[in-house]
């Protein structure tokens, strides 16, 4: 056993200047270098400076964004010198790159640390950037941990780069000064990454997602600016946990408004859990020995099985395209910062296995400029990073569906309804041809529809909560089964006559909607994607009058507690808006409720009798 001397004495011994540590590398060796914002600027300069002078010297890296020192000097020495082996390439993904692309390795981040450890992949030198040693020699790797700690245990020369401006970030994220081999003292400011610019469709994006997310949940969220509005989005709820890859401006920020306290996380109670940190040089002070943050490696932070065990678990991550069956690709988009296999693909089992857990993946309806679709009819020269039957909850900035447990034409369906509008009838022909959808199938106006987000409210009756939402394409099963649960009496009601039967072609009209000139109102109980329909309402416009019909019906056991009321509301607020002038109602003298419903709008009712029925009638321009 080797006797290990006082470490302030190994701390002087091993002092080197970053050319004296570079000059120790060999021919055909492989070098990790550590990943993202803790890469060593200082040692990772002089490797570009001296490449000229190695043979076959195989780089090993996860992230690195296109203006670090790693992505530069890849990007502009010969690849018959040096090349890189990336597990996911983050923005570095220059053209000057391409070159090295078959050299990108596809492997889960919690996979990682095994390759390295196992020695499958063996590493033989690792260059790392570490915190000052404290007062028992140990030093952090700081806003670096992910799989650096296990390329730094695995490796047979370990450089480390120690930098007064590394924050000491607690948790597993220690290095002791007797187990690396050189120490280069360089102090310079870390990269930093700014504030990402703020997309109406990620805003939109994030109060979709917002819905999904409960008081006390635990949040992975992925890099990017639509993760960063869904976390403004949230600023309403209480009691939220992180356990996430990386930390961000914008967790540091939730933090100090008090949302996030990490109270009822189930794991790691009272602490922020990441392997990482990406943002300014605000966020590396706020995680300098704070005890509220603890660090961990991936094969930790990013095991589906360790993710499992938090309290409502809700992974959001941000992806690059969906075909229509629900097959996901996730490549590097502007402001993502990453790509490749990554984390996602954990956090998305993890967070589904969880106790009320959710995954939600989230992507921009379409490219930055608008000429393409991200959700395609299929996925082509795209790797596939999430199959089809892990994914749950979709969000772009035209909706929210769930495809878990769905058919092919039921997540077809859903997936076009929350398209960009000018690209939904392409999408839906080529599901069509597909055999996705059956060829009878139309949807009419309904297509090009925008749904209207600010319609949605959620109220609660009896300690349930009941959302109102326009209906969508996909709400034709449970409007049928509204309407086939109804008393017969309430039937007779609704529609004036005697029915047993509600295709999807009787009810098509109350689904099949445009938002402007026909809209109906939900309202709904249950886990989105699988809801109950509890009552219906909705108008049809006539265009020859420009007014509008209406009618209602809601279930036995929610009547009287002022459902079909809420939904008049939301009924006239969007009538006025497209312009219509008026309602109409055609009922029977039997039927009071709807009469004392009509007359509760704050304008004056006109009520016509003709033979057995009442046509009630009001106009916009006419207060009572």
């Amino acid at each position: 056993m080797t006797k290990i001397g006082y470490w302030p004495d190994a701390y002087l011994t091993k002092r080197r200047s970053a050319k004296q540590a570079i000059d120790m590398f060999q021919p055909g060796q492989r070098v990790f270098i550590g990943s993202s914002c803790g890469e060593p600027q200082a040692l990772v300069r002089e490797l570009a400076s001296q490449s000229s002078c190695f043979a076959d010297l195989e780089i090993v890296r996860v992230l690195s964004l296109e203006s670090l020192p790693l992505s530069l000097m890849a990007a502009e020495h010969d690849c018959r010198n040096i090349y890189v082996r990336s597990f996911y390439l983050g923005t570095g993904k220059p053209r000057k790159l391409s070159a090295n692309k078959r050299f990108i390795t596809p492997i889960n981040l919690s996979a990682l640390p095994r390759l390295f450890k196992s020695r499958l992949l063996p590493i033989h030198v690792a260059l790392v950037q570490v915190s000052p040693p404290d007062d028992f020699g140990w030093m952090s790797l700081g806003i670096s941990v992910d799989v650096t700690l296990a390329a730094v245990k695995a490796a047979d020369l370990v450089i480390v780069q120690v930098n007064s401006h590394m924050p000491r970030v607690l948790g597993d994220s220690f290095v002791h000064v007797n187990d690396v081999d050189f120490i280069v003292e360089h102090d310079e400011e870390l990269i930093t990454v700014e504030r990402i610019p703020d997309f109406e469709s990620a805003q939109l994006i994030g109060r979709h997602v917002a819905k999904l997310v409960d008081d006390g949940a635990t949040l992975q969220l992925s890099l990017g600016a639509t993760p960063q509005s869904t976390l403004q989005a949230l600023s309403d709820k209480n009691d939220l946990g992180i356990h996430t890859q990386f930390l961000t401006n914008g967790i540091m920020e939730m933090v100090s408004r008090g949302v996030i306290t990490n109270r009822y996380k189930g794991l790691n109670d009272g602490k922020s859990v990441a392997s990482g940190a990406i943002g300014s040089k605000a966020l590396y002070e706020f995680l300098n020995d704070n005890p509220g943050v603890a660090f961990y490696p991936s094969d930790y932070v990013n095991d589906p099985s360790i993710i499992a065990q938090h309290n409502k678990m809700v992974s959001i991550n941000v992806i690059m395209a969906m075909d229509l069956t629900g097959q996901v690709a996730s490549d590097a988009m502007p402001f993502n910062h990453f790509t490749g296999v990554n984390g996602t693909m954990d956090f998305v089992r993890g967070a589904s296995q969880s106790k009320e857990g959710k995954s939600i993946l989230m992507l921009p309806s379409t490219t930055m400029d608008g000429t393409s679709s991200r959700i395609v009819p299929s996925l082509e020269n795209m790797a596939v990073v999430v199959p089809r039957g892990d994914v749950q909850y979709v969000a772009t900035e035209y909706g929210l569906v769930n495809l878990f447990g769905k058919t092919l034409e039921e997540r077809a369906m859903a997936l076009i309804s929350i398209a960009h509008p000018d690209f939904r009838d392409d999408l839906f022909e080529h599901a069509k041809e597909a055999g996705l959808i059956g060829r009878t199938r139309s949807l009419d106006d309904s297509l090009y529809g925008v749904y209207p987000l600010r319609l949605e409210e959620i109220r609660e009756y009896n300690g349930v909560k009941v959302l109102f939402r326009p209906s969508r394409p996909v709400d034709a099963r449970m409007i049928q089964e509204h309407f086939y649960a109804l008393d017969h009496g309430d039937v007779v009601q609704r529609f004036m006559q005697d029915r047993r039967i509600f295709g999807r072609s009787e009810v098509s009209g109350m689904y099949e909607v445009d938002y402007v000139n026909d809209l109906t109102i939900v309202a709904v109980i249950g886990e989105i994607g699988f809801e109950q329909v509890i009552a219906v309402g909705g108008y049809y416009r006539d265009q020859a009058k420009n007014t509008a019909e209406v009618a209602y019906s809601v279930s036995k056991d929610w009547q009287r507690l002022g459902l079909s009321q809420v939904i008049q509301s939301k009924l006239l607020e969007a009538a006025r808006d497209n312009g219509i002038q008026g309602f109409e109602a055609y009922t029977t003298p039997r039927n009071q409720g709807m009469v004392r419903l009509f007359n509760k709008l704050p304008y004056k009712v006109r009520s016509v009798y003709e033979e057995d029925m009442i046509i009630l009638k009001a106009r916009f321009d006419e207060p009572a």
